[in-house]
């Protein structure tokens, strides 16, 4: 595995320079921030990635405020409570991308995140203590106690709310796998827990935040 400096300095080489390449770059969002973040937000933030994957995603860019007219807003404590007559109301809107097994994730996620806010006084507050040295096992969690949260839709719905994290997009996944961290794409519990050693390890050598090694990374590979 080489170290993080020769793998930016390929980046670099590729995206025009080192001010170039960090201009690309989006940062995390402050613990803080994090954690003042409302419930209803993460939510919504959960409900886009899903429908969004495997989809067109100028659609749902298009139509995303008709899906918060549709979803209320997305208030945890609301959602959490509907059942089939409310996933019958959002079937026929026209609002939104009608995807039965979608809306029905959307309110399961409603009632997950209840209990975490439940468990932790609010779902910014949980993710806010959450260690980035342990990003993958926040995934995991997301995964197993969520509706359709594994892989890329868990990883892109926390970067959209500006966790410190990675996304494992099939650039970051040859770099991985150049890198000799993983012989394929991550799927296993063993695999994630070396790709996060290895972000551990280059966050420790550069000061960085997974964030910006995830991205650096990506930048580092032909595409």
């Amino acid at each position: 595995m080489r170290a993080f400096d020769e793998i930016y300095a390929i980046a670099a080489a590729r995206k025009g320079g080192s001010d170039a390449l960090d201009e690309r770059l989006s940062r995390p969002r402050s613990v803080k921030d994090i954690r003042a973040t409302p419930d209803d937000r993460w939510l919504s933030a959960m409900a886009r990635s899903i429908f969004e994957a495997g989809f067109n995603w100028k659609v749902i860019e298009a139509k995303w405020p008709g899906f918060e007219d549709a979803f209320e807003g997305f208030p945890v404590g609301r959602v959490a409570f509907w059942h089939d007559e409310d996933l019958n109301r959002l079937m026929a809107d026209r609002r939104i991308v009608r995807n039965g097994a979608k809306i029905e994730a959307v309110l399961a996620n409603a009632r997950f995140l209840q209990e975490i806010a439940a468990e932790h006084g609010s779902d910014g507050a949980f993710v806010a203590g959450w260690p980035a040295t342990d990003y993958a096992g926040l995934l995991g969690l997301l995964e197993s106690r969520g509706a359709r949260l594994g892989g890329l839709t868990g990883q892109r719905a926390l970067r959209r709310m500006g966790v410190d994290g990675f996304v494992l997009s099939p650039d970051v996944v040859a770099r991985l796998i150049a890198e000799s961290v993983v012989a394929k794409a991550p799927s296993s519990r063993r695999d994630m827990a070396a790709v996060q050693a290895a972000f551990n390890a280059w966050s420790a050598q550069s000061g960085r935040s997974l964030t910006e090694i995830s991205q650096i990374l990506a930048a580092s590979i032909d595409a």
